[in-house]
């Protein structure tokens, strides 16, 4: 957790601010969430900084996506869209005063459709499926993080549910947008959505 508040205090620093973090680190400590927790979080501000410097962004504009990534599911109550929202809102008034506030609360608000025509974004976004990209151990340890959140979810409606996402995503060509997320994480994430849907028996 020390690692999340320094991560906000140094992005805030960045952009001339001196707004703490509130209460991030409870939000991402409630006992509810199995995957989209602090080590989600963390490494979607890791992995979406290797992608702006290989992008050659400025100091700002790696701040305000440090800042996008760190609150980008503050609010996690599986509400798909309204989650998002109440996100880019909580983001908006921890950072009032900020000139580039509003800025981080649209990337923020962006990860709801996951779709974007602005290469900024586009960083953010494919930084935050990078998940999808991991070795075969990796992403068993999401999937079984995922599942245990809709763990109220019963079988049947989950393996529909869960088909649709994947398919969804397996149907983006590409699914990253940028090509340095591409390089690093299309091949093994379209081998790991195929893998999963075989197991949900809805092969692509």
């Amino acid at each position: 957790m020390d690692d999340l508040v320094e991560r906000w205090r140094e992005a805030v620093r960045a952009l001339g601010g001196a707004h703490g973090p509130g209460d991030l680190v409870a939000r991402y400590a409630e006992p509810h969430r199995r995957y989209h927790n602090a080590d989600h979080v963390l490494a979607v501000a890791r992995d979406v900084d290797v992608l702006a410097l290989a992008d050659h962004r400025t100091a700002r504009e790696r701040a305000v996506l440090a800042l996008a990534a760190l609150a980008h599911d503050v609010v996690y109550d599986g509400v798909p869209g309204e989650d998002e929202r109440r996100s880019a809102d909580w983001a908006r008034a921890r950072l009032a005063g900020l000139p580039e506030a509003d800025a981080v609360a649209d990337l923020v608000l962006a990860t709801a459709d996951h779709a974007s025509d602005d290469p900024l974004t586009c960083l953010l976004l494919d930084a935050d499926l990078a998940i999808l990209g991991s070795d075969p151990a990796g992403y068993e340890r999401y999937r079984r993080a995922v599942r245990a959140e809709y763990a109220h979810v019963p079988d049947d409606a989950w393996r529909t549910g869960r088909a649709r996402v994947l398919r969804s995503l397996a149907g983006r060509d590409p699914l990253y947008a940028g090509p340095h997320a591409r390089a690093r994480w299309e091949e093994r994430a379209r081998a790991n959505l195929a893998a999963e849907l075989s197991s949900l028996g809805d092969p692509p």
